[in-house]
Formats: C-alpha cells, sequence, structure tokens
C-alpha cells in the first residue's frame, strides 16, 4: 500500500510540473513568432544602415577630423573610430533573465569564457557589460578564476528590447571607450536561425579597422555631405553603434523564446512518457496487490474448511 501511494503521489507531482511546462510552452510559442518577425523586418535597416556609414567613413577617410567638444560620449566620434592599440576588450554579453530555456544561456556563458581565455593568451585584459541576470550570476562567479572585470550590469532590463535599453548600454560602453578604459566594443550574442536552432557569435563594434567583407567588393562613390561631416558623423556614429546593440538584443530574444519553446516541448513529451511508465508500475503494484489479498482469503477460506 505504501509503494502505491508513493507512485500516485509521484504521478500527481510530474502531472502539476507539467500543467507549468505547458503553459510556458504556450506562453513560448505565442511571443517567439511576435520577436521572429520583428528580428526579420530589423536585419534590412541595420545592413542598410552599416553600408551607409562605411561609404561615409570612405567619403571622409582622407578628411583630417578635429576634436570638439561633446557632450555625450556617444557623439565624441573622433575619439571612438580612432584607431589605437587594443590592451583592454570591452565585451557586452547578451543573456535573459528567466531560465528554463535548455543550454540557452550556457552556451553563452560558455563561449564568453572561451573567448576570455583567448584573449588573455594574447595577453589584453577584458571587461564585460553584462545584460541579464543568467548570465551576470554566472560569470560573476568565475572573475577571479578568468581574471576579468565586470563594469556593469543590466539586471532590469524587460524581455521585450527597446531602442532606450540599446542606447543606454551603447552610451555606457562609449564612456568607458572613450575614457580609455576599453579600446574595442564587442557583443556576444545569439543569432536567431529558426524556431529551432540559433548560434552563438561575437560582433565587432569598434574599431574599424577595414571594411566588412560584406562591403568590401563594392565600390564606393564619394558622398556629399551637407550639413558638414562633424555633424553627420555625430549623429550618425551613435545610431550605427546603437543599432548593432538593438539587432544582437532583438536576436538574443527570439534565440532565447525558441530555445525555451523547444525545452518546455521536450519536458512535456518526457513527462508524458515517465506517466505512462509509472502508471504501468501502478498498476502493476496493484495488480500484486489485489493477487495477495485473494490468496489470504483463498488461503483463510481453506484452513478454516479444514
Amino acid at each position: 500500500m505504501a509503494n502505491l501511494k508513493k507512485i500516485r503521489t509521484r504521478i500527481n507531482s510530474i502531472k502539476s510540473t507539467q500543467k507549468i511546462t505547458k503553459a510556458m510552452k504556450m506562453v513560448a510559442s505565442a511571443k517567439v513568432k511576435k520577436f521572429e518577425n520583428r528580428v526579420k523586418a530589423s536585419r534590412p535597416f541595420t545592413y542598410e544602415l552599416e553600408k551607409v556609414f562605411y561609404r561615409l567613413l570612405h567619403s571622409v577617410n582622407d578628411l583630417e577630423i578635429k576634436q570638439t567638444d561633446f557632450k555625450e560620449p556617444l557623439n565624441n566620434y573622433p575619439v571612438l573610430l580612432k584607431e589605437r592599440p587594443i590592451k583592454t576588450v570591452g565585451l557586452l554579453i547578451i543573456t535573459s533573465n528567466k531560465g528554463l530555456s535548455g543550454a540557452f544561456n550556457a552556451n553563452v556563458v560558455r563561449y564568453t569564457l572561451k573567448t576570455i581565455k583567448e584573449y588573455k593568451e594574447k595577453g589584453i585584459n577584458c571587461e564585460l557589460f553584462i545584460v541579464g541576470q543568467k548570465g551576470n550570476n554566472a560569470l560573476k562567479r568565475v572573475t577571479d578564476d578568468y581574471g576579468f572585470k565586470i563594469t556593469k550590469t543590466y539586471l532590469s532590463f524587460s524581455e521585450t528590447p527597446t531602442s532606450s535599453q540599446a542606447r543606454l548600454t551603447a552610451s555606457d560602453m562609449a564612456r568607458s571607450f572613450v575614457n580609455g578604459d576599453i579600446d574595442s566594443m564587442e557583443i556576444i550574442t545569439t543569432r536567431f536561425r529558426n524556431m529551432m536552432s540559433y548560434s552563438v557569435e561575437k560582433w565587432d563594434i569598434l574599431p574599424l579597422d577595414e571594411i566588412e567583407t560584406d562591403f568590401a567588393k563594392e565600390e564606393f562613390t564619394d558622398m556629399e555631405i551637407e550639413p558638414g561631416q562633424s555633424a553627420v558623423l555625430a549623429e550618425l556614429v551613435p545610431l550605427f553603434i546603437t543599432s548593432i546593440i538593438f539587432q544582437a538584443m532583438l536576436e538574443s530574444s527570439a534565440s532565447e523564446l525558441a530555445s525555451r519553446m523547444t525545452a518546455m516541448s521536450a519536458a512535456c513529451n518526457n513527462a508524458d512518457e515517465m506517466i505512462q511508465k509509472l502508471t504501468v508500475d501502478y498498476n502493476k503494484a496493484r495488480q500484486a496487490m489485489i493477487t495477495q489479498e485473494l490468496t489470504e482469503i483463498v488461503g483463510g477460506s481453506l484452513t478454516i474448511h479444514k
């Protein structure tokens, strides 16, 4: 009897957990399509903005860039575009605030630690700007082991990325860059592929050593810049940096939801299998108990007749 009660309790526990996983799967399924559409809609804009930015840089490449006073570090294009030796890398790590999304956060953290190790071998330090509670919790435990610094964390961002969130992150990284705390700006995020897959990638933002491969084969024509190169660059550089960070956040959110949907679907299927197996065990145990009781009754009846 005790064994039957234990099996029945476990079945009820798994059913309760399955209700949660089914609900999370439904929520993720409802949201992931919306995020997929946002990602696909924003990619052409980000691509064309990069193209315009590189065209502009090609046109002003031979012009003298004069130092000017800027209220915001993000607008300080002379410093942001100036090439310098890389001694410290600024890494923006994008993870989630919630768990139960399979290996999503673990993959990003693992890739981050691998990247930090590679930079350490080259004698380059790393400063981290971390988006998401899960990434912060995992990385702050190994700061001493891997020898990196967590400069800024963003733990209260909503799961739906906004341009203001991207702008805030870009401003903090630009401030560190202008102050000389970091010498490059890079992002470790996930690129959304489809509902079933994503890939962890590192995106380079600054410095701009060479025109990217996607634009290398294109012939850039000179651009007429109005009202002037200083005014245009002061607006376009922040837009360029913010746009890439915003795109990375969108890709990460879509990847997280897709990973959660897949993980919860697998959890529901595993729960079904466990319930079926436990139900069979329960029926076998119940049948054995009934058989034993009948045997005892028959045995008692024969004893009375004797």
